[in-house]
This record gives C-alpha cells, structure tokens and sequence, in this order.
C-alpha cells in the first residue's frame, strides 16, 4: 500500500504541477489527469461537463480548484466502487 500511495501522490504532483503549482490541479490538469490515469473508472472523460460535475462534486471549498485532500475524495470513491463497496 506504502508503494500505491507513493504513486498517487507523485502523479498528483506531476499533473498539478503543469502549470507551475503542484498545490493544486486546475480544471485542465485534472481533466488530463482523469482522461490519462483514470480511462476506465471515469466515463466520458472527454466530456467537458463530465469533468465539472465531477470536479464540483469533490471540490469541498469551490475555489475552481483541487488541493490533495480534494482529490483524494475522488480516490476513495472510485476504491469503493471498484471494490463493490458502494451499491
């Protein structure tokens, strides 16, 4: 688990970084997160709706933004349902 936690903090640094904070993923770098890292958990990823539903869904302080925390939200939804935990 240590290794998979490793990789999710990497890559959300990686992909918010591309703008030059790796604080936060703006709506863009979270939109290529998603369509590169998460093609099979999220559908229609190309959806520019999509993405905001599911970027305002997560997004607990409506900054336009996603800091770690936000995005780990995300995480462990798509654990739940990968995992049949959530009906």
């Amino acid at each position: 688990m240590e290794s998979a936690i490793g990789v999710l903090v990497s890559q959300f640094k990686a992909f918010a970084g591309s703008d030059g904070s790796s604080d936060t993923l703006s709506r863009d770098e979270f939109q290529n997160l998603v369509k590169t890292q998460l093609p099979n958990f999220v559908k229609n990823a190309d959806d520019p709706a999509v993405i905001d539903r599911l970027m305002d869904s997560i997004d607990e302080n409506n900054d336009g933004e996603l800091n770690f925390l936000e995005f780990w939200q995300l995480i462990g939804r798509l654990a739940n349902q990968h995992g049949g935990f959530i009906q």
